[in-house]
């Protein structure tokens, strides 16, 4: 909090105080510098303080509709970088929460962790000969949630809350974005990673909607040693995705898992509607199949491991995705941001002039074009249009919902992850039948929605008369209201001179108050009077900051 207060105060100073005293070169001359700065004080923060801080870190490095390249940038290398705890605490909490010693709870476990992040920590096991007849499998991982870590993670959500409440009344950054929703958002996902419970839940739906899918596997569940804090997987370890030379060793083209992953990704956001939200190359194996094949000639599966962090895409987004991908394949700048006000890209007060002018722009120079036709662009074009495009972007209330961030994020993690295993993938051709099949359920549409639309016109047109008669009678009763932007200007002149008189009335109060007890109290005496020079700042200045933003 004490931080986050110093950049609040860093922030005030330069982005608000100086620009109303003209110095608003002087404040922007540094300003990449001083995030990149930040930026790098929370990456050391995070890493100190550990636990919640670090999944902060890497929540904020994907949200560039809030925050600018400077920040996400330097934060996007931060990974839980936390040193592994000491076994014999993992030992305790394992054994309150399974009720009994680890050795009967286990045929062996090794003491050195195979994997150390912020909230958790995983260790290989084995399962006795009983227990493996049960679950189906004998190699084992367990995964162990840091000790404390519950307790750890509520202190952080209720000081990034308050946090949160302080921006929300700043209006610089309120007409940009809901800090308390964006809050919110973050503590759902983060409460649902430290349940291990919903963790496995969710490994068997993934598992469910992919049970016909012969290029997928995942991880069978050890319910018997399955609680909140410790969850029990069979040992799925293979080759990493990004192992090229393993892969290659091994007799499989990266080629074709960079394909097959893409296929995969759009299956689960396009058709299943859950999907896999953290796909980076640590929770991907290839896993070869010894020789056997399936029916498709396959020799290899794509297995997905940790599903702590998942997505899903809602009924209501699923309509919104379709009218932006019928927008882009029609060149509709409108219907583009129209569609992004559907599913709450844009906050209601957004003015979308500019925006929908700059879609046009962008689908009238480079709609249609292949990548490699982008390729010939001038990359001074290119560079141009960027920058104009993301001033419009960043000036406006722009905020992505929480399911569609995740949809972004996911699509961002497969693309780079294909693009290593396959410098000449293209993700937009590997996307092309999902949104071919978007489109074919668009289409089947049109027919009923024109009809929609007839019976709406036909409505209103009956409607007509009777409003207008209505509209007639209330201006004859004086009821009829008619926004005048002169007066209210006018009102608005008043108003703020009303404050500037209030403002000064408290300025002489605390002033002549604090004079009078100085004498008898002189601490309370001189804060009384420090503090009114805030109302004479306020009476002072007000008046000429004001003309200076009209001008």
């Amino acid at each position: 909090m004490r931080f986050a207060a110093r950049f609040m105060l860093q922030a005030w100073w330069f982005e608000l105080v100086l620009p109303r005293f003209g110095m608003a070169s002087l404040a922007a001359r540094g300003r990449n510098a001083r995030m990149q700065h930040l930026a790098r004080r929370f990456h050391a923060l995070a890493i100190d303080l550990g636990g919640l801080m670090i999944k902060v870190g890497q929540f904020m490095s994907s949200r560039l509709d809030i925050l600018p390249p400077e920040i996400t940038s330097e934060l996007e290398g931060l990974q839980d970088e936390v040193p592994a705890v000491d076994f014999e605490s993992i030992r305790a909490l394992a054994e309150s929460e399974l009720g009994m010693p680890l050795e009967l709870a286990y045929a062996w476990v090794d003491p050195s962790p195979i994997a150390a992040a912020s909230l958790g920590q995983v260790h290989r096991a084995q399962l006795s000969s009983v227990l493996a007849a049960d679950a189906g499998f004998t190699a084992a991982v367990v995964k162990v949630q840091r000790p404390g870590i519950e307790t750890i993670v509520e202190v952080d959500l209720a000081a990034l809350r308050k946090i949160a409440r302080w921006l929300s009344r700043v209006r610089i950054v309120s007409d940009h974005a809901d800090m308390p929703t964006v809050v919110e958002e973050f503590a759902a996902t983060s409460l649902q990673e430290i349940d291990y419970l919903q963790e496995a839940s969710n490994a068997d739906r993934f598992a469910s909607d992919f049970a016909g899918e012969t290029r997928v596997a995942t991880p069978q569940i050890g319910w018997e040693r399955t609680t909140r804090r410790v969850l029990t997987l069979s040992d799925v370890t293979a080759i990493k995705i990004n192992d090229i030379d393993g892969l290659r060793a091994a007799g499989i083209d990266p080629a074709q898992v960079a394909d097959e992953l893409a296929r995969v990704t759009f299956e689960q956001l396009f058709v299943a509607g859950f999907f896999h939200a953290d796909p980076h190359p640590g929770n991907i194996f290839v896993t070869p199949r010894a020789g056997a094949v399936d029916g498709a000639g396959h020799e290899w599966d794509l297995t997905f491991i940790d599903f702590g962090m998942m997505g899903e895409i809602p009924d209501a987004l699923r309509r919104g995705l379709q009218r932006l991908v019928v927008a882009v394949v029609a060149r509709d700048g409108k219907g583009l941001v129209e569609g992004m006000q559907r599913i709450g890209v844009l906050l209601p007060a957004a003015d979308t002039v500019d925006l929908e002018r700059a879609m046009t722009e962008l689908f009238d120079r480079f709609g249609g074009m292949a990548m490699t036709e982008l390729q010939d662009v001038d990359p001074r074009e290119m560079v141009d249009f960027a920058d104009r495009f993301g001033d419009t972007i960043r000036e406006l209330p722009f905020q992505l919902p929480e399911n569609f961030l995740l949809v972004i994020r996911t699509i961002s993690l497969v693309s780079g992850v294909c693009s290593a295993l396959n410098p000449t993938f293209n993700m937009w051709t590997a996307v092309e039948p999902f949104a071919n099949s978007l489109m074919r359920e668009q289409g089947a549409g049109t027919i009923k929605g024109f009809a929609n639309e007839a019976v709406s016109i036909v409505g209103i047109m009956a409607r007509l008369p009777r409003r207008i008669d209505e509209l007639a009678t209330r201006a004859e009763r004086g009821q009829l209201a008619v926004k005048a932007p002169a007066t209210e200007k006018r009102l608005r002149t008043l108003e703020r001179t009303a404050r500037r008189i209030v403002s000064a009335v408290i300025f002489m109060a605390l002033l002549l108050a604090g004079v009078l007890l100085r004498s008898s109290d002189p601490v309370f005496g001189a804060i009384l009077m420090a503090v009114s020079v805030l109302p004479l700042l306020h009476a002072t200045f007000a008046g000429l900051l004001a003309r200076r933003s009209r001008d």
